[in-house]
């Protein structure tokens, strides 16, 4: 049987996993009914990924839908429910040098569990938006930034990617390079931002093929790499490291 246990590996493969593809119906579903869902579905979690410091309600082995069977699964995929390694290292990243958001407008872009973001305000950024397309998400999001004591960042549910780029300092994405046309139309997206706006573009990664094999690879400045801790390992079926990377068009 397909378990939800097993999510946690979607993005290593070719292709992403659709099945649990069940949209989400605004008319059905309130923010008051996906809260209380999230609360009840999810486990607080922190002590074992690259930052301790930030708390996030995560699926673990402890959480009834880890492995129920996935036809009873309500949403889409559960994306924000697993603390990617890409996004590790961002946001540690991020926290060890608070000087990259001190003060400046910030964009989590397919923030998913909104660790990013919550790095970013805790280094003191000015304006901090979470953009993921998936409306839980951005839910549990709001309810991480209030677990870590912080006020929630504004959440935007539309596709920001290819629209017109507004004008932040700081660019985070992470783990969004698990799909080729997406990672082709991320890379003509940044390029606009960096052209229009100067935008510092941030970018974690565990080194996936469809990361390593894209052009935008050799326009990447290489800013920190770091070591997995063994449970991340596991869940990601080996690997071992993550890295931050700075996007320069220039190279």
């Amino acid at each position: 049987m397909i378990t939800l246990g097993r999510v946690a590996a979607v993005k290593c493969g070719r292709h992403v996993n659709r099945f649990f593809r069940r949209l989400l119906s605004d008319s059905c579903q309130s923010v008051a009914d996906i809260r209380r869902f999230i609360a009840e579905n999810t486990e607080p979690c922190g002590p074992k990924s690259l930052t301790p410091e930030i708390r996030l309600r995560l699926f673990t082995p402890n959480c009834r839908f880890w492995r129920e069977r996935p036809e009873l699964w309500p949403f889409g995929d559960p994306y924000w429910a697993i603390y990617w390694p890409g996004g590790q290292a961002l946001s540690r990243y991020v926290l060890d040098r608070p000087e990259v958001c001190l003060g400046r407008t910030v964009l989590d872009l397919g923030c998913g569990c909104g660790a990013a973001a919550i790095a970013a305000k805790l280094c003191g950024a000015a304006h901090v938006v979470a953009n993921d397309i998936d409306k839980v998400a951005s839910v549990a999001t709001q309810m991480n930034c209030e677990l870590n004591g912080l006020e929630p960042p504004i959440c935007v549910t539309d596709n920001m990617i290819d629209s017109e780029p507004d004008p932040f300092d700081v660019i985070l994405l992470g783990d969004m390079f698990y799909d080729e046309a997406l990672a082709t139309t991320l890379h003509r997206w940044l390029d606009c931002c960096i052209k229009t706006h100067g935008t510092n573009v941030l970018i974690g990664d565990p080194g996936r093929a469809q990361f390593e094999g894209h052009k935008i690879r050799r326009l990447l400045q290489e800013l920190a790499c770091f070591q997995l801790p063994e449970s991340v390992r596991e869940e990601n079926y080996g690997l071992t490291c993550s890295t931050v990377w700075r996007y320069c068009p220039e190279l």
